[in-house]
């Protein structure tokens, strides 16, 4: 669950280290993202050579959380850090980068975006 400033890292090679959220979609009183949601952020700081920018205003989908997500079993999941990964707009949900780091939460597939979940080592 993340909100207006949340600090997300970046979980693919697009460039991105940092992010701060500054909007979430989904309409305009909602005021949490979770895993599958997709939020502008401003990119904080970025490796010099890569496709994002400092200060670049991005889409982010969200694939891990420190908030447990309960599952429709019961079981809860739960991450040790936020994390995102950048796409070029939420219609085409492609991505920037070409490798994910970490594991990825299975909600993010549910939500559509199969290349997410095809690029990532482990789904969880």
């Amino acid at each position: 669950m993340v909100q207006l400033r949340s600090i997300i890292i970046a979980a693919d090679n697009s460039g991105a280290k940092t992010l701060s959220v500054i909007h979430i979609f989904g309409g305009s009183h909602k005021k949490f993202g979770r895993i599958g949601d997709v939020v502008n952020a401003v990119v904080k700081s970025a490796v010099p050579h890569g496709q994002v920018k400092d200060g670049e205003i991005v889409k982010v989908v969200i694939v891990r959380t420190r908030k447990e997500v309960r599952r429709m079993d019961g079981s809860y999941i739960r991450f040790s850090d936020n994390a995102g990964v950048v796409i070029d707009n939420a219609k085409d949900k492609n991505v920037k980068g070409t490798r994910i780091f970490g594991p990825i939460a299975r909600e993010v597939r549910d939500a559509g975006f199969m290349k997410i979940a095809s690029m990532a080592v482990e789904v969880v």
